[in-house]
């Protein structure tokens, strides 16, 4: 059953409604999650000793990041995270106040980057932004007040798909070290037909066709549906992966894909902790003015932080 808080939240949308992102331009589509999401949505997060803006070099780009940097003394854990939007919207700043929660309430450096975004930017070139950004955070770790044996990544959505696409690049090719992976709602897979993209289909927010045209700016070229960077769940080895936590939506397309993702990797003997919000959608933690279950996912990702490095 939807949460009576998301009904009333889908029912105000509802109130200037937009066209749907297949009918849209990907101008049209960043405009209208940047307008839609107002600041009573998003909410406010706890203080952290310091929020600091830079650029850094990308592979071609330069890239911003944002760092929230917790009290205390350090050196700390840090949390590379990535923002959700369908790789084509989105922003570190629609996902401030949930990087800033995660940092105060885990007393974690949490970087955020704002990666170059599709179909202007396809695959790889997000991908590529994401993992630059993971590597500069090992190569900074002193500066930053970071212990480099603990360096996670994490993302929601699209940046669930590009968080999950790091570690797995990270083993292969036996780069930094990843201590953990927080996955929130991750888009792992280019399929369209399980039980969560059939039943959830529209209706919560996220429709599955939206979800068809988001993945479709990402493609390069149908090669890329045969490389596991593009779709994390297709990888042949789960082994020697880090801790990962994954947070799933009960009324959201991509829920069983995430839950399949965390299924596999514990299949692998990799410790997952999963967890599904029942009656809620796509994007709930993003919800922090007004839902209490969106600030109850941060602590839960803190805890786990806190509790697996």
């Amino acid at each position: 059953m939807l949460h009576p808080k998301i009904r009333a939240f889908i029912d105000e949308m509802a109130k200037t409604p937009a066209k749907p992102q297949w009918e849209s331009t990907p101008v049209e589509v960043r405009a209208n999650a940047n307008s839609r999401w107002r600041s009573e949505f998003l909410g406010s997060a706890d203080p952290v000793a310091k929020i600091e803006y830079r650029f850094i070099s990308g592979p071609t780009a330069e890239l911003p990041i944002k760092i929230y940097t917790p009290e205390g003394v350090g050196p700390f854990r840090a949390l590379v995270f990535f923002h959700g939007g369908g790789w084509v919207a989105g922003n570190i700043e629609l996902n401030a106040v949930q990087h800033q929660q995660i940092a105060n309430e885990s007393r974690t450096v949490v970087i955020a980057v704002n990666y170059q975004k599709a179909p202007e930017h396809k695959f790889p070139t997000p991908f590529d932004d994401c993992y630059a950004t993971f590597e500069w955070v090992h190569q900074n770790a002193r500066e930053l007040n970071v212990e480099p044996e603990q360096i996670g990544v994490g993302g929601d959505s699209a940046g669930g798909n590009l968080a999950a696409a790091v570690v797995l690049k990270a083993r292969d090719t036996r780069g930094p070290k990843v201590a953990f992976q927080v996955l929130i709602y991750p888009a792992l897979d280019y399929r369209f037909d399980t039980p969560s993209m059939i039943d959830n289909s529209t209706g919560y927010m996220l429709t599955t066709q939206a979800m068809k045209w988001y993945w479709d700016q990402y493609l390069g070229n149908d090669k890329d549906l045969q490389n596991p960077y593009f779709l994390p769940l297709i990888t042949k080895d789960f082994s020697k992966l880090p801790p990962t936590i994954v947070l799933t939506a009960e009324l959201d397309p991509l829920r069983d894909e995430g839950e399949l993702y965390a299924a596999r990797l514990k299949d692998a003997g990799i410790e997952c902790h999963v967890k599904r919000y029942e009656g809620l959608v796509h994007g709930f933690v993003l919800m922090q003015g007004f839902l209490p279950e969106a600030r109850e996912a941060i602590s839960e990702i803190a805890r786990f932080i806190k509790t697996t490095v």
